[in-house]
């Protein structure tokens, strides 16, 4: 039994080794960098440790695919996974992971947040540990997932300290229109694209006879419930500059 689960889930790969490097930089961030953040403090240091994970993942994840598909267009969604994916796959893990413990511990209200960690990380593992195969497909999706962080997270920092900081409150407002709309076109429109082309493929039965139906149908039911959540969270964050805009001018007037 004890060699199953070390099978499975083996306590000497580099999901280790990255889960505690998320975790030494979660602990920087909360008890040195943003220590004097006062309430604040606990999302930040969230954001923190995303702006580790976010561009660096889009970054390896782009590599893993360009050296292992012969074409980019049109991916090969099933295909099995490489060293380089599993690689991709233990990293992404082992901040989900921190994250997750984060979100637990310090808001355990944000069921909304905490159920999205637990897919992520299903998705990932179920890759990664059991199926070992559409690590691609994953892959590409988590490029169009982080390739916004860089944005969201400084846009975020700097709203949590807009209050007490007029330069974090004048970058706040100037960037919202423009992270709303690259977070739009990413997730309302280019995440939908792939999801579907992704979908397409395996309902096609590219993956019959190599894949289990379960993961993959799995996996779509989790994406596209991601993709809603993203949609609606910044569709409300539209109306919300809306209101705003409107109310200042209000005020001008």
């Amino acid at each position: 039994m004890a060699m199953e689960i070390e099978s499975l889930f083996p306590f000497n790969s580099p999901l280790v080794s990255f889960t505690l490097m998320f975790s030494a930089i979660y602990c920087f961030g909360y008890f040195v960098l943003l220590k004097k953040w006062g309430s604040a403090r606990y999302e930040a240091s969230s954001c923190f440790i995303s702006l580790f994970h976010g561009l660096p993942a889009v970054i390896l994840a782009i590599s893993s695919l360009i050296k292992s598909q012969k074409n980019l267009f049109p991916l090969d969604f099933p295909a099995e996974n490489t060293s380089f994916h599993d690689l991709v796959l233990e990293f992404s893990m082992g901040y989900f992971i921190i994250d997750l413990l984060h979100y637990v511990i310090f808001i355990p209200k944000d069921v909304l947040f905490i159920a999205h960690h637990l897919a992520t990380l299903y998705v990932f593992a179920t890759c990664r540990y059991i199926v070992h195969q559409g690590a691609v497909s994953i892959l590409g999706l988590l490029v169009l997932a982080e390739i916004t962080s860089p944005c969201q997270n400084t846009w975020s920092l700097a709203r949590f300290r807009r209050v007490d900081s007029p330069e974090a409150a004048r970058y706040y407002e100037f960037l919202s229109p423009y992270f709303f709309t690259f977070y739009s076109v990413v997730r309302g429109i280019l995440g939908p694209l792939y999801t579907l082309k992704m979908g397409a493929a395996f309902v096609s039965g590219a993956a019959d006879g190599s894949m289990p139906k379960w993961a993959w149908i799995s996996w779509i039911v989790v994406i596209v419930t991601a993709i809603w959540v993203s949609i609606l969270w910044v569709l409300n964050l539209w109306i919300g500059l809306y209101k705003t805009r409107v109310n200042l001018l209000k005020k001008v007037t």
